[in-house]
């Protein structure tokens, strides 16, 4: 059975033992905390169908919903789209380790864009200091702190998502809520995620995000330019990742963390386009693959200048 088969009959398990609640307990009303947007979770979400088997209709009508649950919550008026995947189009990225300051813009650039809680605070992107001429991750530092950036003898080493070809995070999630888009972007269905974390555990890379609490970001900081499947304020309990900021590639722009940077070590585009930039750098240089023995077949590459 698939994984998303498994999931199917996870929720029509969850809607009978609803149904069933409902019947017993409409005179009391004892739903009712259920349909409160201030408890986390509306009935309408919780019964809500796996995204991949919604129709445009009732997709509309969800991102509707939400928007206006936003409001409610925080204060924000804000627009959820689908943008969908472009035909022709597989995503990757390279960076230039070369170049790279250390500086952390790309991280409060994701932040931002992504509507990451900022307390409890969850962030996206790490980036990891270590000793020049040294390659060891177990030694390496991803809380600095210097006046000044990049520090003496060190260099730098983001780590985000990898958007793997073969991603261990979409096999063992056991509801099939985590799965890879055809332009090469693994995404997760929140309403659909159980908060299992078994695919944090599976990914080589530490990329994946638990939201142990509800998320709190000013209503000031909301990005409205939403993604129903990239950054919509996620619920609480459940995973987030980086998704290549698909509300915005899929419609033409560069991920939010490429443009921050200041020294222009971030290198994103189509791999399939022959006269693409990351095209160019996978032709051209000598890439490197993070963890490359955990065979994920990553589409994040890194390269040093020669």
């Amino acid at each position: 059975m698939s994984s998303e088969g498994k999931g199917t009959n996870r929720r029509n398990f969850m809607k009978a033992g609803v149904g069933t609640m409902a019947a017993l307990a409409a005179a009391g009303g004892v739903l009712a905390p259920l349909r409160s947007v201030e408890n986390g979770i509306t009935l309408d979400a919780f019964l809500q169908q796996h995204y991949r088997r919604l129709d445009a209709d009732t997709l509309d009508s969800i991102m509707r919903r939400l928007e206006e649950e936003t409001g409610k919550k925080y204060g924000a008026q804000v627009h959820i789209s689908d943008p969908k995947p472009m035909d022709g189009v597989e995503y990757g990225y390279a960076l230039n380790l070369s170049r790279c300051n250390g500086s952390r813009k790309c991280v409060t650039a994701c932040m931002k864009e992504n509507n990451q809680s900022r307390d409890p605070e969850i962030q996206y992107i790490k980036v990891l200091e270590m000793p020049r001429g040294s390659f060891n991750l177990e030694h390496s530092d991803h809380y600095y702190e210097h006046e000044t950036v990049p520090a003496k003898d060190t260099f730098y080493l983001p780590v985000q998502c990898h958007q793997c070809n073969n991603p261990p995070c979409t096999k063992v999630c056991p509801v099939g809520a985590t799965w890879t888009e055809p332009d090469g972007v693994t995404v997760i269905d929140y309403n659909w995620c159980i908060g299992c974390r078994y695919c944090m555990a599976a990914c080589p890379y530490e990329a994946r995000r638990f939201n142990f609490s509800t998320p709190k970001i000013p209503r000031e900081e909301i990005n409205p330019n939403q993604g129903y499947l990239s950054n919509r304020i996620r619920p609480r309990g459940v995973v987030e990742k980086c998704t290549f900021c698909l509300h915005r590639t899929r419609k033409g722009k560069y991920p939010a963390c490429m443009e921050a940077c200041p020294t222009g070590s971030r290198i994103f585009g189509n791999m399939l386009d022959p006269d693409s930039e990351i095209s160019y750098i996978l032709r051209n240089r000598e890439v490197y693959i993070l963890k490359e023995e955990a065979g994920t077949m990553p589409r994040f590459f890194y390269y040093f200048e020669t």
